[in-house]
């Protein structure tokens, strides 16, 4: 009687199951944990892992803008969400770079024999270049400003252009997993062909992000695209610039003080 109660009530909000599903909150009618239970759970974790997190990487690698405007549009059943696949891939990343490459001490090398930067300016670089992916990440709502300025009159709001910065830092992210870190990889202790590796992959991220926007928006033309993307660009990096004078000065204070 009392396993017949629980199938007939809700056990999360009490509510009347006239179904498989509580009509008031949504929550799967009680089922009793056995074997079939397992695998079930097993089958939807495999189902689920296939037609979303596969299903997203697969496109977004063949099509990153197009499959972003999709999303945007309603497209979403199949995908896994993209501000959690971001995450995942960069806490992937992160471990890639910190526990395989040890990319902190490879840049940290280049930075010191190379550069000659001070101790702690080549430590900060080597943290960024280590993290970068995560730093990103967590720069997408920034992003989203930069690209809501300039793309402001093609249609999408801020919110949009914070799932749109997902969907590219996921494609950033990809391009790192696949191929650049692969190749830091074989070129370890090759301070000269790191530097070099470094300086192309910054002037390569300029034509990703125009192939991004693109897609995205397939209807612009290319001058118009490549004009934004620059636009772009020149938000970040004035944002970046008054980063690095609101870090110096900080500093200097803090030298001064002590």
């Amino acid at each position: 009687m009392e396993m017949l109660e629980k199938t007939l009530i809700c056990q999360n909000c009490a509510s009347a199951i006239e179904q498989n599903f509580c009509g008031n909150c949504g929550q799967k009618k009680y089922k009793r944990i056995d074997r079939k239970y397992l695998v079930d759970e097993v089958q939807y974790l495999a189902i689920h892992t296939n037609k979303g997190f596969f299903y997203s990487i697969k496109n977004i690698i063949r099509k990153p803008g197009k499959t972003a405007l999709d999303f945007i549009n309603g497209n979403r059943v199949n995908h896994y969400k993209p501000l959690y696949l971001a995450f995942l891939l960069c806490g992937f990343s992160a471990f890639l770079s910190h526990q395989v490459l040890d990319l902190n001490e490879m840049m940290k090398s280049v930075f010191e024999q190379k550069v000659n930067w001070t101790p702690e300016m080549s430590k900060f670089l080597a943290f960024y270049s280590s993290y970068n992916s995560f730093i990103m990440l967590l720069m997408v709502p920034v992003f989203a400003i930069f690209t809501s300025l300039a793309f402001r009159k093609w249609g999408q709001n801020y919110y949009e252009h914070v799932i749109m910065n997902a969907f590219f830092q996921t494609y950033y992210t990809l391009i790192s997993i696949v191929l650049i870190y692969p190749t830091y990889f074989l070129l370890r202790g090759n301070v000269e062909a790191i530097i070099n590796l470094s300086g192309l992959y910054i002037m390569v991220m300029p034509l990703m992000a125009v192939w991004f926007y693109k897609g995205f928006y397939a209807e612009k033309s290319w001058k118009s695209v490549i004009l934004k993307t620059l636009l772009v660009y020149l938000l970040a990096f004035v944002a970046y610039i008054f980063v690095l004078i609101f870090v110096f000065l900080i500093a200097i204070a803090k030298k001064m003080m002590m």
